[in-house]
C-alpha cells in the first residue's frame, strides 16, 4: 500500500530500463547511490567493479562479478595494455589471437 506523495512503479517500465542499463531488476530498484559512492547506473556495457589493491609484487585480485561478465577462469591468460594518458587495460589473451587470425 502506497503513502500519499508515493507511487508504484510500473513493471514493464522498470523491466524496460533494466535492460536497458544492463542490470537486473533488483540492482535497479534497490540501487543504493550512497554505496556506490554516487555513481549513476552506467551505459549498457560498460561496468565499473570498485577498488582493487596492488599487493607487494604487483598482483592483483579481479572482483568476482568481472570474472564472470568476462568468463575469466583461473589458468587464463590476461595482457595489460597501457597508455601514459589513458590508464591501463587488460584483455584476455585469446581476443589478441583471435583478432589476429580473423580472415578479412
Amino acid at each position: 500500500m502506497t503513502q500519499e506523495g508515493e507511487a508504484q512503479p510500473d513493471l514493464t517500465k522498470c523491466s524496460a530500463l533494466a535492460k536497458l542499463f544492463d542490470v537486473t531488476l533488483d540492482e535497479l530498484v534497490n540501487y543504493d547511490s550512497k554505496e556506490a559512492q554516487g555513481i549513476p547506473i552506467g551505459p549498457k556495457g560498460k561496468y565499473m567493479f570498485g577498488m582493487v589493491t596492488v599487493g607487494d609484487k604487483g598482483q592483483i585480485v579481479i572482483p568476482a562479478k568481472a570474472r564472470k561478465i568476462f568468463d575469466i577462469k583461473t589458468g587464463d591468460k590476461l595482457i595489460v595494455l597501457g597508455d601514459i594518458e589513458q590508464g591501463l587495460a587488460m584483455v584476455k589473451a585469446d581476443f589478441i589471437t583471435d583478432f589476429f587470425h580473423r580472415k578479412k
